[in-house]
Parts: structure tokens; sequence; C-alpha cells
């Protein structure tokens, strides 16, 4: 009788945990495997785009599934530990613009649509997306610092 009622107390007190505890917003995208769902349409999505195919053609595309499904788990308290690069590393030298940026993020719209992530879940994960775009986007030289076409 004893040992039940510390047991009582340890579970009430939460100290002793059966599952991780996932987000609302985590768990309106499906948990895991519906991040999963969701960037294997992304992927599929990139491809045909021709603002975004070039970035995407000739890369490990099950990697880069795998570090957007980690990301995107990690940013909606998932349990989830990003192990990838961070995102200025990740996409240094690649000539990413701003309409890249946001094409992506069109086509991670439609695929969470296809996958009937309510909006506003949708607009948690976009809110804490968009501020990747100085690390992502490659900066412009002003027009005075630009080196000219000809000499």
């Amino acid at each position: 009788m004893r040992r039940m009622f510390w047991l009582l107390v340890l579970l009430s007190a939460g100290l002793i945990q059966n599952a991780r505890a996932e987000s609302p917003t985590f768990s309106a995208f499906g948990g895991e495997a519906g991040l999963v769902r969701i960037m294997d349409d992304l992927m599929l999505t990139l491809l045909k785009d021709p603002r975004t195919e070039p970035f995407f053609r000739d890369t490990d595309q099950a990697h880069v599934k795998k570090m957007l499904v980690e990301q995107l788990c990690a940013l909606l308290d998932g349990g989830c530990t990003y192990t990838g690069l961070n995102m200025q590393t990740a996409h240094e030298g690649m000539g990413v613009k701003r309409e890249h940026f946001n094409a992506l993020i069109e086509n991670l719209q439609v695929a969470m649509d296809r996958n009937r992530v309510p909006f506003r879940a949708q607009n948690k994960l976009l809110a804490k997306l968009a501020p990747m775009h100085r690390d992502i986007v490659e900066k412009e030289l002003p027009a005075e610092e630009a080196l000219p076409d000809e000499i």
C-alpha cells in the first residue's frame, strides 16, 4: 500500500514518464511520421519547380529530407535534436536568392496543405522559418560595390 502511494506521488509529480510529451503544434503535423510525408511531398515539388530544381537535383535527397525532418521536429518541440549544419554554412556559396527562398516556402505550404496541416500550425512553423532567410539568402552587393561585367 505504501509503495503504491509513492508511485502515485511520483507519477503525479511528473517524475516518471512513459512517453515524451509532444507540443500540440508538432502533433498537428502528424508527429515525426507526418513530417516525413510532408518532406517527401516537398522534395517532389521542389524537383518539379524550375525555381528550386537546380538546388536539389544533384544532392543526396534522402539526406536533405532527413535533415529537414530533424530540423522541423526540433523547431516544433517534437523532442528531436537537429544534427545538421547551421543554415549559413549549409547554404554558403549556393547563390540562393530571395525568390528561391520564397519558392521553397511556397512549395512547403503546398506540401503542408496536401497533408492537411491546420493553417494555424503552418503559421507557427513559418514564423520560425522566416528569420532563417538571413542565413540562407546570399547577400547582394550594392550596385557601387558590384564588379563591372566588362573591364
